[in-house]
């Protein structure tokens, strides 16, 4: 059996099997040996290089219609098996590297979330929203001092007013949110501590609620005036 392909001699044959040096009965090993041998005589011949792969690809062509019409031998359809399965595999090896450089290429959204959406900013508010803020401020003092048991009311309200002004301003739902139960909660510590602390000389002018809720409710009303 031939192994390589004699470019004077054979580049006017139109038979694949001769090109190649080989038969229709060559098995897998020989059809591959038989390519290789052909590509290394050709050098770097771009035609003849080129009568080498068509002449291969013929060659599997022809097989794969004798196996369809029945045509083919046993040693020549294991051969011909083996070499639809070294193709699939090299077209698969091919296409690896688009499919890496394409996931290479995805670009993974960055999450929204940052940490300046939660940190604070202090910025006096101007304008109508000072005033507007001042005097539901001052309206909410008056509120709690004069009015025994009002410090659920006023602390649930200025707590609303707070989340709505950070809205308003910019910041998001549960930064605000955030914030406002924070401020609260702040609040109504040291209202506690103040109690806990000079409470006997104060709650006979005041009720341990309201001295307990007027820190929280300045912060709430500071929060309103200065978180943006």
């Amino acid at each position: 059996m031939a192994s390589g392909v004699d470019s004077g001699s054979d580049s006017g044959s139109q038979d694949p099997y001769a090109r190649l040096g080989i038969t229709a009965e060559s098995g897998f090993e020989a059809v591959q040996q038989a390519k290789a041998a052909a590509l290394d005589a050709a050098g770097d011949d771009p035609q003849a290089r080129a009568k080498v792969e068509a002449a291969y690809d013929a060659v599997l062509m022809a097989r794969l219609r004798e196996r369809q019409t029945g045509k083919l031998s046993v040693a020549a359809a294991s051969a011909s098996e083996r070499e639809q399965q070294v193709a699939s595999q090299a077209s698969a090896l091919n296409n690896g590297p688009t499919v890496l450089t394409r996931l290479r290429q995805l670009s993974i959204p960055k999450p929204s979330v940052s940490v300046g959406s939660w940190t604070p900013t202090l910025s006096l508010v101007e304008g109508q929203g000072l005033l507007v803020r001042a005097v539901a401020g001052g309206l909410g003092l008056l509120l709690l001092v004069a009015t025994s048991g009002s410090a659920d009311l006023v602390l649930s309200l200025g707590t609303i007013g707070l989340f709505l002004s950070q809205i308003k301003r910019g910041r998001r739902p549960l930064a605000s949110l955030g914030w406002s139960v924070l401020l609260l909660a702040v609040g109504l510590a040291i209202g506690a501590l103040f109690v806990a602390v000079a409470g006997s000389a104060v709650v006979p002018l005041f009720g341990a609620d309201q001295l307990q809720a007027l820190p929280a409710l300045l912060l709430l009303l500071a929060g309103a005036l200065l978180l943006a």
